[in-house]
């Protein structure tokens, strides 16, 4: 028997309030109205007022209307019919095919425990000669990409979804633009990926609240294919977007603002969502990639501060390109040394000759006098730009680690460059028709 209640006591916003006994949180609603049908979802219990906020929005909704409980939380159908298909943030198509058909997973669920979980030493290749050698990207690994408007951070996810080792991909786009919606999906095709893609996307003109269903979305689907031994990478863009939402319901619900403005528990609905990233023992791996933008570049703004907590490291997009310095990935040293014996060496040495090219540059633009060794780091520096860190370059691991080593022949001494003389011995490029150059005994050791 289907029990109805029709005291609804306010309407704020896309939030209802209705008097109703037995409901729990979470769980889904219908309102009933001369319109039509609405679905809803539970976000508030206080004693018997049940707030529940309007996926469709609330425009339409009157005090007389009634609201029926379904006693469950949201679901989602999953089936390999998954991949291909481009859904909203309610998981109805939007890609205009049919309904999808298949097993009923609820979401939000959560994490695993960790006892299910193993210890990460797999690494995702993603072409991207920045993260490979420097900031390895592991399997079941969280990182966000700290951003700010107008860098090309969207590209960026889409090429890594393009290029890496991942079995299934799937996109939860929030607050997108329709054009960058496009962007992605025409990115899927041109390349070849849309049919082993799931794309979950929410743009600015849709309803706030269905924002706040697409990590769960995602992440539930990801976890049902992790499960059936799959490498799986969630990207999700914008997480920003998604603490806005939250801030925006909050509001809306009159409780009391933290910093910024934003809820008290935005950490704890961020980790809620980053920590489901999982390398099931005996299964497969579930790996989550966000974009996290910064309001006027802050990195102390609620959301980047917050996720710096949660997640293993993260990468900085500046000037279209990753910065190497504070750009970190705690969990590549699980995987650089099961890579090639060079690895490790051309990482550090790399990074500290380019700190150094940083000194010589500001000594240059306060024009003091350049030594040899200054414009040999300054010329070391704009080929390292030009050839590993713009984002076009799009090579495999080992090729950028040559790239390096060719790099390095090209403006340095071996001794120059700090790395051990067991090292530089193998893989020290060969001049064009000369003898190799007498290795010295190394300035330092990497």
């Amino acid at each position: 028997m289907r029990k109805y209640f029709d005291e609804i006591r306010q309407i704020a916003g896309n939030v209802v309030t209705v008097n109703a006994t037995g409901v729990g949180y979470d769980e889904l609603a219908v309102i009933q109205s001369k319109y039509g049908e609405s679905l809803a979802q539970v976000i508030r219990l206080s004693g018997q007022q049940v707030s529940v906020q309007v996926f469709a929005g609330s425009q339409g909704v009157s005090n007389t209307d009634r609201v029926r409980f379904l006693q469950r939380p949201m679901q989602v159908p999953f089936s390999e019919d998954l991949l291909g298909r481009v859904l909203d943030g309610s998981g109805r198509p939007r890609d205009g095919r049919s309904e999808v058909t298949g097993k009923m997973i609820e979401i939000g669920t959560p994490a695993a425990n960790p006892v299910r979980r193993r210890m990460p030493d797999q690494m995702v290749h993603t072409g991207i000669p920045m993260i490979d050698v420097f900031n390895s990207l592991v399997e079941s690994q969280k990182l966000p990409i700290f951003s700010v408007a107008g860098e090309p951070y969207n590209e960026l996810l889409a090429r890594i979804g393009l290029q890496a080792d991942a079995e299934v991909i799937i996109l939860g786009g929030m607050g997108l633009r329709h054009d960058d919606y496009l962007n992605f999906r025409q990115a899927f095709e041109g390349g070849g990926v849309l049919g082993r893609a799931i794309m979950f996307i929410h743009t600015a003109a849709d309803p706030v609240v269905e924002c706040l269903m697409i990590p769960d979305l995602c992440l539930a689907v990801g976890e049902q294919f992790a499960l059936q031994g799959k490498r799986v990478l969630v990207l999700l863009t914008d997480m920003t977007a998604f603490a806005d939402a939250l801030k925006e319901i909050s509001i809306i619900m009159e409780q009391i603002p933290s910093n910024r403005g934003y809820p008290g528990d935005l950490y704890t609905q961020m980790a809620r969502r980053y920590e489901k990233a999982i390398d099931f023992d005996g299964a497969g791996s579930m790996t989550i990639l966000a974009c996290v933008t910064m309001p006027g570049d802050d990195v102390t703004h609620p959301v980047p501060d917050n996720t710096g907590y949660i997640t293993e490291g993260q990468f900085y997009l500046r000037g279209g390109r990753i910065e190497p310095f504070g750009s970190l990935s705690r969990l590549k040293q699980q995987v650089n040394g099961k890579t090639r014996d060079d690895h490790r060496a051309i990482m550090d040495a790399c990074i500290q000759l380019y700190a150094l090219c940083r000194e010589s540059r500001e000594k240059r633009d306060m024009g003091f006098e350049m030594s040899d060794w200054d414009r040999k780091l300054l010329r070391y520096g704009t080929l390292f730009e030009q050839r590993i860190m713009d984002l076009s370059v799009n090579i495999h691991l080992f090729d950028a680690l040559d790239r390096c080593w060719e790099i390095l022949g090209e403006c340095f001494e071996p001794a120059e460059t700090g790395i051990r003389r067991s090292i530089i011995e193998q893989h020290w490029p060969k001049q064009d028709g000369k003898p190799e150059p007498e290795p010295q005994p190394a300035q330092a050791e990497a």
